[in-house]
């Protein structure tokens, strides 16, 4: 699955030393029922996705909720950071976060993973540049 509109915005230079963050994050629209209903399978596939996207997966926790906005919420915690899904199987929505420090890391990989197996016809796809920069780059001073 290709994502389009989402390119890759970090360069690690290895002369220099500051934190890298890379986040994707996603809305999900009108996504398959039975996939956003299926704790395990999800389950699998984010850790799936966090082996793909070269990340090391410390522990994977999930939850299916019933009733009215009920589904299924899976979090990883991963060496670099997270990843976490869930979804709203009554509003076929999912949201979708992979957020990583680690410079060898490709969370944009896992994000399409996830995707892929929501199926949404339509999605949301963000990317923020959450890393470290240096002095000059501030907006606001700290007082």
């Amino acid at each position: 699955m290709a994502i389009r509109g989402c390119e890759e915005v970090i360069q690690v230079d290895s002369s220099e030393d500051f934190v890298i963050g890379k986040h994707y994050y996603a809305n999900l629209y009108d996504i398959d029922v039975n996939a956003a209903a299926n704790e395990e399978e999800l389950r699998n596939v984010v850790v799936r996705a966090a082996k793909e996207s070269k990340m090391k997966l410390v522990e994977v926790k999930s939850w299916s909720f019933g009733g009215r906005k009920g589904g299924v919420s899976v979090i990883a915690l991963v060496e670099e950071s997270h990843i976490a899904v869930h979804t709203w199987v009554e509003y076929r929505y999912a949201t979708v976060d992979v957020y990583t420090c680690g410079e060898q890391s490709d969370p944009l990989r896992g994000i399409e993973l996830i995707i892929a197996y929501l199926k949404p016809r339509k999605y949301r796809l963000a990317y923020a540049d959450r890393s470290q920069k240096t002095e000059e780059t501030l907006i606001v001073p700290a007082s």
